[in-house]
């Protein structure tokens, strides 16, 4: 498994992680009552399982399954790979800070920047999608 696979999966278990975490907090506010503040987690939450993890491991994922290009370069430009991490993982950051962020344009920012992160990744992959050769 090349190395931004195995980054994006391990980021992908971490958001995991975090999201069952707030999950059960807040399943145990619904079933107890004794934690009212774990509603306040409900955005991160959903955000943690959706794109920290369920959007990142299939991303990392993809960029090591999808088929590999003859030459030097056999999973394409890696950089843009990388950069496309790096933006969603800051996406997903200023969302999850926009709770505490003085300034009410993080979120979309954190949006944007998740947005293009996932269409910059596909622009790295996308020479590797290609019909076969029969």
């Amino acid at each position: 498994m090349p190395l931004l696979s195995r980054i994006a999966v391990r980021l992908a278990l971490i958001n995991l992680a975090l999201g069952i975490t707030s999950g059960a907090l807040i399943l145990v506010q619904k079933g107890l009552g004794i934690l009212p503040w774990t509603w306040a987690t409900l955005p991160a939450h959903v955000e943690w399982m959706l794109v920290g993890w369920m959007t990142q491991f299939a991303l990392g994922i993809a960029f090591w399954i999808l088929p590999r290009l003859p030459g030097p370069a056999p999973r394409g430009n890696e950089v843009l790979v990388a950069l496309a991490l790096g933006l969603l993982n800051l996406g997903l950051g200023l969302i999850l800070a926009a709770a505490f962020l003085p300034w009410p344009g993080s979120g979309g920012v954190g949006r944007l920047l998740e947005a293009l992160g996932v269409l910059i990744f596909g622009w790295g992959v996308w020479p590797r999608i290609r019909a076969l050769h029969t």
